[in-house]
């Protein structure tokens, strides 16, 4: 059965949600292999791929924009909701970052979303929760700063 995790941001540093987004990615990379994250727009496509690639050497993440890298797509596509040639690609995972439900989710096992901090944010959120929700997956919410933190080193 496909499932699904809805990060809570409320708990975590806006200044830290990007390096939360790719650390998110890389996890999911890891454990399905195949990713695609839906950004809002190519400024944050742009964000997200220049911080993927300051990850270090030994946490490398095989990704690409949309349009650049093989033929096939790299491990993680990174595209966004205005961008022309979005060609259905059967991926495990899917990271939304955009305020709607991608309608390319076909084959996904794994869902990772978040619940932005304002009202009309949490709102848009609800309702991708109930589509998601609609489409079978089983979901569930846990605060952003949890996962952050275990990510972290433990002081000696």
């Amino acid at each position: 059965m496909a499932n699904g995790t809805f990060y809570l941001l409320d708990s975590l540093p806006p200044e830290q949600w990007l390096t939360f987004y790719c650390e998110r990615v890389a996890e999911a990379w890891r454990q399905h292999r195949s990713v695609r994250v839906w950004c809002e727009d190519k400024q944050q496509a742009l964000a997200l791929d220049e911080k993927l690639w300051q990850h270090p050497a030994d946490a490398f993440v095989p990704h690409n924009l949309l349009g650049e890298g093989p033929p096939g797509g790299a491990p993680v596509e990174i595209c966004w909701a205005s961008a022309d040639a979005i060609k259905p690609r059967r991926v495990a995972a899917h990271l939304v970052l955009s305020t709607e439900v991608p309608n390319q989710l076909q084959g996904a096992r794994h869902i990772i979303d978040r619940v932005p901090v304002t009202e009309a944010d949490k709102q848009t959120a609800r309702e991708r929760y109930k589509a998601y929700r609609q489409m079978g997956f089983q979901l569930t919410t846990t605060p952003a700063s949890l996962q952050a933190n275990a990510n972290q080193p433990q002081a000696d």
